[in-house]
């Protein structure tokens, strides 16, 4: 028995000793429990910002009042005002510029150590967008930003913000003022699709820290068919996920709450990948614990890492005092 025993504790030991050298290998933030870590096994807590308004613009970042609150009414005004060849050759201009290497650098200065990207689902596409009319170039700009960012030495979050038929109902989302997404196939289909290219250029690119599969997904509004819509979203998201995972072993997976990414009562399964967190959104609150106690309670209750993707639109005093509250409960 005491042979047995013996054998059994060596077996142990070359298990334990076989994971912790997968893991001291890795390259990528990885999760363990509730928190993420650097290659070289350090705690990390993201700390960060947004790139809005450049791949998605927004009439809300812009100042516009109005009517043109979404890329498609904004692009319709200018064209109204000066036409489409102006207009092409603006957003073209816009894209290269808005953001700079130069910017990139002064925000590592500031002390950032992760950028989330926010980008328009027609960059992957033939669609009219941004001044192109077919071959968008969304991998190229990708590929020139995520770059400096290397440089930098910032890790980069990939953040889908207006995915096709629309998933928030909002103007943010630059759809037709419902989540399409969440009833229609095809945009389903072409959702998944668009996320298992990106994953597949990006599978092996430690600069990369995950994929932000939606943002703020299905505004509350649409009283009577939430339920459905959350059930919805809780699927799509498994089935982008596994979609994912066929060409990316790598990247952690970020799932948003429904209802701007706020609920994440309707979640009933998680356990499906081993690389996978949250993100929250939340504005306009009070900075102490009691106003993410629900982030709290649920990141506690999955045990995996939970990060807030958007935050601020108030004082500098009100920032620094939530961004305290969140550190200290571990919400980078």
């Amino acid at each position: 028995m005491k042979r047995i025993t013996k054998i059994f504790l060596v077996f142990l030991t070359l298990v334990s000793l076989s994971m912790f050298s997968q893991a001291k290998k890795t390259k990528f933030v990885y999760i363990d429990g509730p928190n993420l870590y650097t290659p070289s096994h350090e705690k990390f807590l993201i700390k960060g910002t947004n790139l809005g308004n450049w791949l998605n613009p927004e009439g809300y970042m812009f100042f516009f009042e109005g009517n043109a609150s979404s890329y498609r009414l904004i692009n319709q005004a200018f064209c109204e005002m000066v036409g489409e060849d102006f207009t092409a050759k603006f957003w073209k201009e816009f894209k290269k510029n808005y953001i700079t290497k130069e910017d990139i650098f002064y925000i590592k200065s500031t002390g950032m150590n992760t950028l989330r990207i926010p980008f328009h689902y027609k960059l992957f596409t033939d669609e009219d967008f941004m001044g192109e009319t077919k071959n968008q170039n969304g991998f190229e700009i990708l590929d020139e930003v995520i770059g400096w960012c290397k440089e930098a030495g910032i890790y980069v979050i990939l953040d889908m913000h207006d995915a096709p038929g629309g998933q928030t109902g909002d103007n943010i989302d630059d759809s037709y003022a419902y989540p399409w997404l969440m009833e229609n196939a095809e945009n389903q289909k072409q959702f998944i699709e668009i996320w298992t290219r990106i994953a597949k250029k990006y599978a092996n690119n430690t600069t990369v820290l995950g994929y932000d599969l939606l943002n703020e997904p299905i505004a509350h509004y649409f009283k009577d068919d939430l339920p459905r819509l959350n059930k919805n979203l809780e699927k799509l998201y498994k089935e982008c996920t596994l979609a994912i995972r066929k060409v990316d072993k790598n990247h952690i997976i970020m799932l948003g709450g429904a209802q701007w990414n706020g609920n994440f009562s309707f979640f009933t399964d998680w356990k499906y990948d081993d690389k996978m967190m949250f993100t929250c959104h939340r504005y306009w609150s009070g900075t102490d614990k009691q106003s993410i106690q629900d982030f709290i309670d649920f990141r506690d209750k999955v045990n995996l890492p939970m990060y807030m993707g958007e935050t601020g639109e108030n004082t500098d005093e009100w920032v620094e005092k939530f961004r305290i509250t969140l550190e200290e409960n571990n919400i980078g």
